[in-house]
């Protein structure tokens, strides 16, 4: 068995979801892990896919039929490197350059971002615009999960960080 890492993108409709998962079940696969998403009316998914080596081609060849989709695919392998993985909400009013500041804090500290989920929104009282991050990052050692917290911080005062999960 073979892990593939595939990107698609389609113009949002009725059935995607059942159309791909059938492929991938017609051909042996297994459907590992996933983030799916409409956006702008266009479905956007990213899938782990772990396929028969035979398989693959066909697969492919299949999921590239469905009409108006576009395809990338990248062959894995699991990460035998020992992570913690630790799990965060931000919340920032919304303001230009607040994506290529939270990421650029974390990867200063040499922090994996496995996880990224933005969102704007208005606060329910006050209508003032609002930024929300959760986040999955991969931690190696101690001393970054320390560090990490008073990096992002240090992006404003407006700033809330809760840590969700470990």
């Amino acid at each position: 068995m073979l892990r593939y890492l595939v990107t698609l993108q389609v113009a949002d409709r009725k059935g995607l979801v059942e159309q791909i998962a059938h492929a991938v079940s017609r051909h042996g696969g297994n459907w590992l892990d996933s983030e799916l998403r409409h956006i702008d009316g266009i479905f956007a998914a990213i899938l782990l896919l772990e396929v028969p080596a035979s398989n693959w081609d066909i697969l492919a060849e299949n999921l590239e039929c469905i009409e108006g989709l576009s395809m990338t695919y990248a062959k894995t392998n699991k990460n035998p490197h020992q992570i913690k993985h630790f799990s965060f909400s931000l919340v920032a009013y919304d303001r230009p350059g607040l994506v290529h500041d939270i990421s650029n804090k974390i990867s200063a500290l040499g922090i994996n971002i496995e996880h990224f989920s933005t969102r704007y929104e208005s606060a329910s009282h006050t209508g003032v615009p609002l930024f929300r991050a959760n986040f999955d990052l991969g931690i190696k050692t101690p001393e970054q999960e320390e560090l990490l917290s008073s990096a992002l911080y240090e992006i404003g005062d407006d700033v809330v960080l809760d840590k969700i999960s470990t």
